[in-house]
C-alpha cells in the first residue's frame, strides 16, 4: 500500500529555518494534489499549504511569505521550506497526498497521510 514518510523536523530558535520532506512509496501510478497540515497540542489540525501536480500553490495567511511548498514528481516527494519561524509555528506537521495506485491489475485513487514530524520553535 501507499506510505508517506515525513522528515526534517526539529528544535529551532525563533527566526530560524527548517526544510521538511515527505516521500511517497508504494505501487504508485501518479500523485495528484499534495499538502502540508499542522496540529499543535490541544488545537485542531489546520491546512498550511497545498500544491497541485502542475505546481500551483496556496498558503494559509499565517505562513504566507515565510513558508514555501514544492515538489519533485520524479521522486514522489513534497517539501516545505519554512523560514522566519515563530513560536506559534510549533506543531506536528503532517503530509497529505491524493494518490492513484495499483493493486494487482487494478488502479485506485485514495487520500493518504504521513505520521507527522515535530517542529518546535523556542523564544
Amino acid at each position: 500500500q501507499v506510505q508517506l514518510v515525513e522528515s526534517g523536523g526539529g528544535l529551532v530558535q525563533a527566526g530560524g529555518s527548517l526544510r521538511l520532506s515527505c516521500a511517497a512509496a508504494g505501487s504508485i501510478g501518479s500523485i495528484n494534489g499534495m499538502g502540508w497540515y499542522r496540529q499543535a497540542p490541544g488545537k485542531q489540525r489546520e491546512l498550511v499549504a497545498t500544491i497541485t501536480s502542475a505546481g500551483s500553490t496556496n498558503y494559509a495567511d499565517s505562513v504566507k511569505g515565510r513558508f514555501t511548498i514544492s515538489r519533485d514528481n520524479a521522486k514522489n516527494t513534497v517539501y516545505l521550506q519554512i523560514n522566519s519561524l515563530k513560536p506559534e509555528d510549533t506543531a506536528v506537521y503532517y503530509c497529505n497526498a491524493e494518490v492513484t495506485y495499483y493493486r494487482s491489475i487494478l488502479f485506485y485513487t485514495g487520500d493518504f497521510w504521513g505520521q507527522g514530524t515535530q517542529v518546535t520553535v523556542s523564544s
